[in-house]
Formats: C-alpha cells, structure tokens, sequence
C-alpha cells in the first residue's frame, strides 16, 4: 500500500529572518536586570580594566556597580549639586565628574577619596574625560568654555572659547594628549590644539550636537544631533564621510564596542542601533522600555547598560554557551550517551520512532471530509495557524471534496468560515487557495443566498463583500501608481540626450563634424 500522504502547511509558512553573526551575537546580551536609581541617568562609563566596573552618574551621586553581581560596590555622594558625566581614567585607578556648580572632582576609586578639586567654570560642567597621557583633564560647560586641567598641580592650563551655546558633548583623542574635541548647542563641532591653544577646526553639524566620540584610529571623529550621525574625517579638515539616519528622535548617547568596529547609538525613540563602522550598516537593534538617555558597553562586549529618563538603567549581561551547559549536563547525569538504546541479550535494539498523524489528516485518510474540516475549524486551530486550515481548504480543493465538505452545514459552521475567509483572503500567501474556496462556497449555496438576507450568514457574506472590494480598490491603486511610475522613468529616458557610438551628445558631434571641416577647407 501507498504511503499515506499528509497536507503539508509548511509551503504557507512565512519567510524566516535571517540572522545575520553580529544579531547572533548581541542577542547573547539576553533580558536585561532592571535598577532603579534616583534620577535621570545622565551618564554611563566603564571601567577598562577587569572585572569592567561601571560608573552611573545620577542625581547627586555616582554609584559604581559590579556587572556580574549587577550590586553598588561604590558610592560616591561627594556632590552638593546634581552630579554630571563621570568617566574612568584608561588604568581604572582614577574617576572624574562635573556638577551643577561648575565644580570638576577628581577621585580615587578604590577609597573613594577626592583627590582634586578644580575650580574655575562659572556654568554646570556636563561632561569630563582624561586626556590619552592620563595626566590631564577636559571639562565641558554650559559657559561655552573648554577647560584644560593638569592633575599633579590642580590648575587650569588652558580655557578654549568659541561656542556660541552650551556645550553638552566632548571627547578626547585616543592617540594624542594634545587634541580635544567638543559638540554644543550652537551646532557647531570645535577641535581645539593644546599646543598652539587654539581651535584647529570647526564643523557645523546643523543641529545641536548631544554626543562625539573620537574612533579608535584618532583620524575618525562621529556626531549625534538631531536624528542623524554623522561622520567626519578630522585629517581632511572635517569633511564628512557619512550620515546615518536610523533614529527617528533625538540621538543622545554614542558609544565604540568590539574593539571599533562597531558603533551603538541610544535615542529617545527607545532603541539602540548597533553599526558595522566599515560599511555603517545597521546590523541589530535593541529595543528598551524608556527613552535612552546614556549607554555604555564593557571592553569585553560582556555587559551593556543603558540609562533612561526615568531613572532606570537595564543591565545586559551576555549568557554563556548553552552548548557548555549541555556538555556539563550530560557528564553530570551520566546520560546522553544511552539515551536511545536499549540492551536486549547480546543485541543492542534502537527506539522506535512513531510518525504523529495530525487530526484532519487521520480524517483525510478515512475521506471523511466534513470531519476534517470541523477538526482545522477549532478556534485554537484557526487563530494561530491558519496555514493549516488553508493547505487543508487546498487539498479538499484538490480531491474535488470541499463541496462536499460545505454542504449541509448550520450558521454557527458558515459563520466561521465566511470570517476565516474575510480575515485572510488579502494574506498574498492564501489568496489564491481562499479565492477558490469562496467561489464553491457560494456555487454550494447559490439558492440558499437568498434566504441569508438578514441572518448573522447574510451579514457576514456582506462583509466579505466589502473585503473584497477594498482589496479590489486597493489593487487598482497600485496599478495607477505603477503606471505613473512608468511614465515617469519614460519621460526621464526621453529627456537624455541621444550619443553616439562613442558617447558623445549630438551637440558635441556637430562641434567635432565642424572642425573637421574647417581643417579639410584648409
């Protein structure tokens, strides 16, 4: 006997994305550990040395935590007024942070101590970082000045002005202690030279600037302003090389991981966009519960924490290998490696592998057609696959049973129907099966259609009506709208001029057929 058959509903399935290495990668980060802290998060920054500490900057405190407990192991409350921008020195031994009072506070982070206190800003300092020599410090303030700080004898070296706005965004070059960079509310992008104490290049972005950050190479300089980021090359005068447009609110927070090659940009729209910084292509996204305020990721890609407005950070620790979890599992229990064998005498037997048959095809097999169709009309069945009711609805079309199948049927069962058929006929996948089945439906009960006026049967054929003619309208409209196009790439071709074989217009043949003569005249 022939091998029976089943329906198969896979052909209906939808296409799977595709995941692409960097998305295996960053889902890794797993659900993320929710804290709430006391304020809106206004900066996150990580420690670049083991075990990655991170310093969140809220209110009128920094709370160091501890990525893999997720607990405060420091606190440093050390601030009269709302604290700003505390960033770790590269040996993770040192941590400075701005306040409201235009104060800039150096500490020690092992014992929490202060160990230097510059003063001279007369605005809120909103961003602080260490210069790439370590022995240096750039402040960032509201007063529109850049101050220069020398750490071993607590005074301002240099004050740079041009700003016309606050300035809430600032970087240090990775390579050079000398090259400070600076973004403020003025739109303007300001490279300053310890050196020779002045700006060395200016760049307008267009929008008030929320965030710079410096690539790992010092010649590569990205902005956030607006919606957009953009990119510059600092070596050709700040020409710029790309913009990304991803975000759909204000960009607030940039951040470099996997060693620079990758980009994550945090917006008020609530997600995060991680970018391949070689071709500045989008390759995951990271949805959060809140408008994102700050973002930071450890050096090892291990944790990512973002901050939000409401006062929340979410912490994203990468799981482990679930193939290592199997390994350990199987040694532990001692199984895996008989799991599907059994000794019998001296021969070793294998499991029997029975093929479930789902219901409507046990039914299909007996050609009880009806029963089929009852067992796929189930709302359980219907609501969550309805690829299954539809390679069902093809296969009775198929073996010229789905007439016999709606025969003779009482409203409840046509009232199911009709709306399963309202619900998906425009699904571009069952179209052209449901198209098929409505037609015999109504071939089934062409002179019943009559005694439906007015009946819950009746108003659900009117409905289908209606569906039908949307998608009616709706493909007319499309079918203008390809004609305009057409028209227009048509008129676009006759516009160009015609050339020659050898590429050249007709105006410039006629130039070329002139001189020829000229010279033949000659």
């Amino acid at each position: 006997m022939a091998q029976f058959k089943k329906t198969d509903s896979k052909i209906y399935s939808k296409t799977s994305t595709v995941l692409s290495p960097d998305t295996i990668y960053w889902k890794k980060l797993g659900v993320p550990t929710l804290v709430k802290e006391f304020g809106a998060i206004d900066y996150i920054d990580f420690s670049p040395v083991e075990p990655y500490l991170f310093a969140v900057t809220a209110s009128v405190r920094v709370q160091i935590y501890n990525p893999i407990t997720k607990l405060v192991v420091k606190n440093i409350v050390k601030f009269q007024e709302a604290a700003h921008g505390a960033a770790f020195r590269k040996d993770g031994n040192l941590l400075v942070a701005g306040d409201d009072l235009g104060k800039v506070r150096l500490f020690d982070v092992t014992t929490r101590t202060l160990l230097r206190f510059f003063e001279g800003h007369k605005a809120p300092v909103h961003r602080t970082f260490f210069t790439a020599d370590g022995h240096h410090v750039a402040s960032f303030s509201d007063d529109r000045t850049v101050g220069y700080w020398d750490i071993a004898t607590e005074t301002q070296l240099d004050t740079f002005t041009g700003h016309e706005d606050y300035i809430r965004a600032g970087c240090t070059s990775p390579i050079s202690p000398n090259i400070i960079l600076s973004g403020g509310y003025d739109r303007k992008i300001r490279m300053f030279d310890t050196r020779v104490k002045d700006c060395v290049m200016t760049v307008d972005h267009g929008l008030p600037v929320e965030s710079v950050v410096f690539l790992p190479s010092g010649g590569i300089f990205i902005s956030a302003a607006g919606t957009s980021v953009n990119v510059y090359d600092a070596l050709s005068g700040g020409r710029q090389l790309a913009q990304l447009s991803q975000h759909h609110k204000t960009v607030t927070c940039l951040q470099l991981a996997s060693d620079g090659k990758r980009l994550f940009s945090g917006s008020l729209d609530r997600h995060v966009k991680v970018y391949d910084v070689a071709t500045y292509q989008v390759v995951h996204t990271i949805d959060s519960s809140n408008a994102i305020l700050s973002l930071g990721i450890s050096k090892n890609d291990d944790t990512l924490v973002t901050g939000m407005v409401d006062g929340l950070i979410a912490i994203y620790r990468r799981e482990g290998d679930p193939r290592e979890k199997d390994e350990k599992g199987n040694q532990q229990s001692g199984k895996g490696r008989h799991k599907h064998i059994f000794l019998a005498a001296d021969e070793q037997v294998s499991d029997v592998n029975y093929e479930s048959i789902e219901g409507h095809d046990r039914m299909l097999r007996k050609f009880e057609y009806k029963k089929a169709l009852d067992s796929v009309m189930v709302n359980k069945v219907r609501g969550m696959w309805p690829e299954k009711v539809v390679a069902l609805v093809k296969e009775l079309i198929r073996r010229k049973g789905l007439h016999r199948a709606l025969d003779d049927r009482d409203s409840e069962f046509l009232v199911k129907f009709i709306n399963f058929l309202t619900r998906h006929i425009g699904d571009y996948r069952f179209t052209p099966a449901l198209i098929d089945a409505g037609n015999i439906l109504l071939d089934v009960y062409e002179d019943k259609v009559e005694k439906f006026a007015g009946t819950i049967v009746g108003k659900a054929f009117a409905t289908l009506a209606e569906k039908l003619q949307t998608e009616e309208n709706l493909v007319h409209e499309f079918l203008h709208l390809q004609g305009l196009l057409d028209m227009i790439s048509v008129a676009a071709d006759t516009t160009k001029p015609d050339t020659i074989d050898d590429g050249s217009s007709p105006y410039e043949a006629s130039k070329t057929a002139k001189a020829q003569t000229v010279i033949s005249v000659d």
